[in-house]
């Protein structure tokens, strides 16, 4: 088995708020990635008195743990289980029904000799590439069906989108938000390797249109993480200096995590 992970900073003066970790074998069997990337707040209050880089390593932390050792849990479970540990840490101290309160985007995969499960939340991608090659991305597109412009007034997000039905959800402290969750298992026998990236990676193939998702593995495996996160950042440094502007940018340089996984 092969497994690489990389998670680089946006810009160096700032934590990086996007988390990975893999756990090999996990409960004595197969193995579980899980990838987060939390959501840098606008400015101003969000009732926290935590950093998203606090949030995200408690929860990581507990999907983790939770995925590894208790296999007879379901992902969207252990989601649920997760959130709630992790709201337990902190709402003496925090208001949490705060709708910036700290929150992540959540990739979580689980294999065994048997099975494949997976689950998805907000804009990270999970790859699968099958026995034949063939590459399939299991995305949480909610942000995508959005009409254009919607995610560019803060006040309007936090009103009308943030974790509310017809806008997109993300991990905070609501654990019935497991539910909105992109979940599901494929055979093991028919998947050869696995991929998570945030949309700070993913930017190769969804904002600057590189490759396709196929095309995307394929650098992953011959480049490796690191390679393919250099080459977002080749891409976003020529847009700079063009004085070009994507939609849905909001920075030039967003943190990246990619986790390549052969099995």
């Amino acid at each position: 088995m092969r497994l690489e992970l990389v998670t680089v900073p946006g810009v160096p003066e700032r934590p990086n708020e996007d988390w990975a970790s893999a756990a090999l074998p996990a409960s004595g069997q197969g193995g579980v990635l899980v990838v987060l990337d939390g959501v840098t707040p606008p400015e101003g209050d969000d009732g926290c008195v935590h950093s998203v880089p606090w949030f995200t390593a408690r929860l990581g932390g507990a999907l983790v743990e939770l995925s590894g050792s208790r296999r007879d849990m379901e992902l969207a479970e252990i989601l649920s289980a997760s959130i709630r540990r992790t709201a337990d840490a902190h709402w003496a101290t925090c208001d949490l029904s705060h709708v910036r309160t700290p929150q992540a985007t959540v990739v979580v995969a689980r294999w065994s000799e048997r099975v494949i499960e997976y689950l998805v939340l907000s804009d990270s991608a999970l790859l699968l590439e099958g026995a034949d090659g063939t590459v399939r991305a299991v995305l949480d597109d909610r942000l995508d069906r959005l009409p254009p412009g919607s995610l560019t007034s803060a006040a309007a997000v936090d009103t009308g989108l943030r974790n509310k039905e017809g806008g997109f959800f993300t991990a905070a402290a609501d654990p019935a938000v497991s539910s909105r969750a992109v979940t599901g298992s494929v055979p093991a026998a028919g998947v050869r390797s696995l991929a998570a990236l945030t949309d700070g990676a993913s930017r190769w193939t969804e904002m600057f249109r590189e490759g396709d998702w196929a095309a995307a593995l394929e650098l992953l495996r011959k480049a490796g993480p690191r390679g393919l996160i250099d080459r977002v950042r080749e891409l976003e440094e020529a847009d700079a200096a063009a004085g070009r502007v994507r939609l849905r940018r909001s920075k030039t340089h967003d943190d990246a995590t990619a986790v390549l996984v052969e099995l």
